[in-house]
């Protein structure tokens, strides 16, 4: 059992030389800023929205608040283990193979999956832009067969869907539904990934500009158009004004499609061998794109939440351009230039995930988990070629079946999950030798601090929502009940974390961002929940007959 659990100790002379070094400090917040500000703002913003209203925000901040105590976490891994692999190669230090393993699997529906639902916004942005040019492509070549049929079998209103049914062709007695621009994109950002991370930093850093510019615009237009009265619409619960008009359990049911907008920050760390000085400018960079991505993203809920009243994104996959259309604020410029930009921003999003899934398969094959040639690195372009050409096959096979919101779910749970090992993985980490110039996670004893803050949030949240923990043990509610059900054991780990906390004097920041990343869990369904063991289930099976017998530390000490 305890083979299982063998941790790799790293060093700094550990780091690979065939990666070519030459990302600064702003080039890793554009590459921050790429990730973030994507698919969360121009797509999954307004499903977001619709189930959360204007009470979204603070879904905003819980994910900020998360994301940033553990963006720390990770920035103390990376001053200590400055090579590829992000929160796979921390898990192998912390915990030992068997959890490191496990992390690299989630990583790998991370970015493959979440590029998979990226691709899918693109194509709906592209096709939508083209459409107000005048250029039509037929419905059945822009979506995919999965969603064409469920959206046949279950009466679906929209009518581009059912229409791709109806008049796509046929080859034999199947029809032919394929969704050619997010097969395109995907062929064309691996090809970019594959040319060089000198290439793809260069067209990264030029679209980011673009893609912050009309944000901005986008902000100071739509806030003259605010209506504050649809900041506290008329709850549905209540029948009175609210701020969070579904309640908080609706607030929190909103949570896979926030916090798919942060999911990118983590891909940061897995650029560490392509970085200069990664111990100093990674964390710098990780923590600048966070915060500036975070104050974005909560002005952007408070313009859309002004503007439109809530209701009215339901199934909106195009917020931003949606509020300047002729029934909302009747702007067809900003519509144009929103439509035009949000097909910028998901590229960028793209090229920053289709970078880092290859840097996880080349540091799991170099440590003997996966096949030798997933560390091949590109004699002239310098990058691991062969797992960036897999990673294209692995993100273009699934658009051809899969549709986007089991993909957006699926992709969520995975990386809350990864982000909770990290910050588990710091509380285990040994104290080490302060270096100038190098990150340093800050030691505060959390003894008494966490106990106190975590119990006295408690009480305060029981003074403000009563009627929750009233309910709390009824998990039969077909709305509320998994939601609660998720609560009560949120409750007993951190009570359980209290006391460790009083007897170990753990630090307080990472235990601040492992309870912040459990909270998160509880807003997934058991559907999620279910998938999520699936493929857990899957990559122990791989584990178990490659990973474990060709595993090069598991060789080593079998040798002594």
């Amino acid at each position: 059992m305890s083979q299982l659990f063998r941790r790799k100790i790293y060093s700094d002379t550990d780091t690979s030389t065939g990666l070519l070094r030459v990302l600064g400090v702003w080039d890793i917040v554009f590459f921050g800023i790429a990730a973030i500000i994507g698919a969360g703002s121009f797509s999954s913003l307004g499903e977001a929205v619709f189930r959360g209203g204007p009470g979204v925000i603070l879904l905003y901040l819980i994910c900020g608040f998360a994301c940033g105590f553990t963006a720390l976490c990770y920035a103390e891994f990376a001053s200590r283990i400055p090579t590829a692999g992000s929160a796979y190669t921390y898990a192998y230090a912390s915990f030992g193979e068997l959890i490191a393993w496990i992390i690299g699997w989630a990583l790998i529906m991370e970015y493959s999956f979440g590029n998979i639902y990226v691709a899918f916004s693109w194509s709906d942005y592209f096709t939508s832009f083209l459409g107000r040019l005048g250029m039509h492509i037929p419905d059945y070549l822009t979506c995919s067969y999965t969603e064409a049929s469920k959206a046949f079998k279950n009466g679906s209103e929209n009518k581009e869907l059912l229409n791709a049914w109806k008049t796509a062709p046929l080859l034999g007695s199947l029809k032919f539904i394929v969704d050619i621009p997010a097969l395109v994109i995907n062929g064309l950002i691996t090809w970019l990934c594959y040319v060089g991370v000198k290439e793809s930093k260069n067209f990264n850093n030029s679209l980011v500009i673009l893609k912050l510019g009309v944000i901005i615009l986008v902000i100071l237009v739509g806030f003259s158009y605010i209506n504050t009265d649809n900041w506290t619409p008329i709850s549905p619960v209540t029948g009175s004004p609210s701020f969070m008009p579904n309640g908080f359990a609706g607030v929190m049911s909103a949570v896979s499609g926030v916090f798919f907008a942060y999911i990118g920050f983590d891909a940061l760390s897995v650029l560490s061998e392509e970085t200069k000085d990664p111990q100093k400018t990674l964390p710098k960079g990780m923590i600048i794109s966070l915060v500036l991505c975070t104050v974005i993203y909560i002005a952007l809920t408070l313009v859309l939440t002004g503007m439109v009243d809530y209701k009215k994104f339901d199934g909106v996959g195009d917020p931003l351009s949606f509020i300047f259309e002729k029934t909302n604020a009747n702007v067809a410029w900003m519509e144009l230039v929103v439509s035009f930009v949000a097909i910028v921003a998901i590229t960028t999003v793209l090229l920053v995930f289709q970078m880092g899934q290859p840097r996880i398969w080349y540091a799991m094959s170099r440590d003997g988990l996966m096949p030798q040639r997933f560390q091949k690195v590109h004699p002239k372009y310098k990058t691991p070629s062969y797992a960036t050409v897999v990673t294209g096959i692995v993100v273009g096979i699934p658009i051809l079946f899969t549709d986007k919101t089991f993909i957006l779910d699926f992709t969520s749970i995975g990386t809350i999950f990864a982000f909770v090992l990290v910050c588990a993985g710091v509380l285990m980490l040994p104290a080490k030798e302060k270096i100038k110039g190098r990150f340093h996670l800050p030691y505060i004893n959390g003894k008494i601090i966490f106990p106190i803050v975590f119990i006295g949030g408690l009480i305060a949240f029981y003074y403000w929502q009563p009627e929750f923990f009233q309910t709390l043990m009824d998990w039969k509610d077909p709305k509320e009940g998994e939601f609660r059900a998720s609560i009560f054991f949120f409750i007993l780990i951190n009570i359980a974390l209290c006391i460790l906390t009083f007897v170990k004097n753990l630090s307080l920041i990472p235990l601040v961002g492992l309870s912040s990343c459990l909270y998160l869990l509880t807003g997934m369904s058991h559907e999620n929940w279910f998938w999520f063991g699936m493929w857990f289930l899957v990559g122990m099976v791989i584990y178990f007959c490659y990973g474990y017998k060709n595993s090069k530390l598991g060789k080593e000490l079998r040798k002594k």
